[in-house]
């Protein structure tokens, strides 16, 4: 057994990245190489610097470790404004090779504190690399950084409603009624770029809406960042873009990824105008309907904690940090 690691950049990995990403604990369409490389086309500065490795048993790739370091702190490839989840790519059933090589790299490499963040709880990374670091009698800590509720789904949206808990079943069937009684509301998806393209205005304006704190969330860079991975992953045919419209009018609008089986719910506005018909909640609530029509397994709700991921059926799995500092 020959184990290499290498030193990549996105156009030496991306092909065999995105190969190896389904045969990994950590497929998800935040680890995608598109994602990665648009988040460090925009966001990546002077400051930081990219350090991708593949790990390799002879011409066989067991797996990547998208890392960059910015000061004296190494850390996974983007942040936690616009990644929910990360982690190492690990082909399943190489982790003890993966890990003990990569390992092996970081421990010579020029930082002071290692900041893994938004590695979910089935993440072989919150066992494996507390292990390697306490034999060098490093300190390590783990955190619970957030909650990420997710649902299972059903076969039909009927079994679906039945399977929520009781007044959350009647509240729901309440106000999809109340939404129709006297209305015309029908809710659609786009999916084709073009589409798309033309209608993130309206989604831009129904976000900044909503919520104080996503108007100012929603910095013109971060408005470019949504236009770049839509056209990025509508040409992969994983993003839609749905609204709800009231009687012709544009109530509520959200971004869901459709990766791996899933709907990812990305983000998401409605006008307060409406908000006394719940049109919010129930664009959402639509939107796993359509889910479950398309076959898909599950839908995540991603992270945080608000209130309608749960009155809509969402179990939490928690989000952790991972940090580790030399002596």
């Amino acid at each position: 057994m020959t184990i290499s690691i290498r030193k990549e950049n996105f156009d030496s990995i991306a092909d065999e990245w995105e190969c190896i990403l389904p045969y990994t604990g950590a497929n998800t369409i935040f680890i995608t190489p598109w994602w990665q490389q648009l988040w460090w086309r925009r966001y990546g500065d002077a400051e930081a610097q990219l350090e991708i490795f593949s790990v390799r048993n002879g011409d066989s790739l067991l797996g990547i470790a998208p890392l960059m370091i910015r000061g004296d702190t190494l850390s996974f490839l983007g942040d936690t404004d616009l990644f929910d989840y990360h982690d190492f790519l690990v082909r399943k059933g190489c982790e003890d090779t993966f890990y003990t090589a990569l390992w092996q790299q970081i421990e010579a490499m020029d930082w002071s504190t290692m900041e893994l963040k938004s590695l979910r709880e089935s993440s072989e990374t919150l066992s494996r690399f507390p292990e390697l670091a306490e034999n060098n009698s490093w300190m390590t800590s783990i955190s619970d950084e957030d909650v990420s509720p997710y649902a299972n789904l059903h076969s039909s949206w009927d079994e679906y409603v039945s399977g929520l808990r009781k007044k959350d079943r009647h509240e729901l069937r309440r106000k999809l009624r109340r939404l129709k009684n006297g209305n015309y509301a029908t809710q659609y998806a786009l999916h084709k770029p073009d589409e798309i393209a033309d209608a993130l205005p309206e989604f831009f304006r129904l976000m900044r809406a909503s919520r104080p704190d996503k108007d100012d969330f929603l910095t013109p860079d971060r408005e470019q960042f949504f236009r770049d991975l839509a056209q990025e992953l509508a040409s992969r045919d994983q993003f839609k873009l749905f609204f709800l419209e009231l009687n012709d009018v544009c109530v509520a609008s959200c971004i869901c990824f459709d990766y791996n089986g899933s709907y990812l719910l990305y983000n998401s506005g409605y006008d307060p105008e409406y908000s006394a018909l719940s049109v919010g909640l129930l664009n959402k609530a639509l939107c796993i309907q359509d889910a479950i029509e398309s076959g898909k397994k599950s839908f995540d709700f991603l992270r945080g904690n608000e209130r309608y991921k749960y009155n809509l059926g969402g179990t939490n799995q928690t989000i952790h940090e991972l940090v580790i500092r030399r002596p």
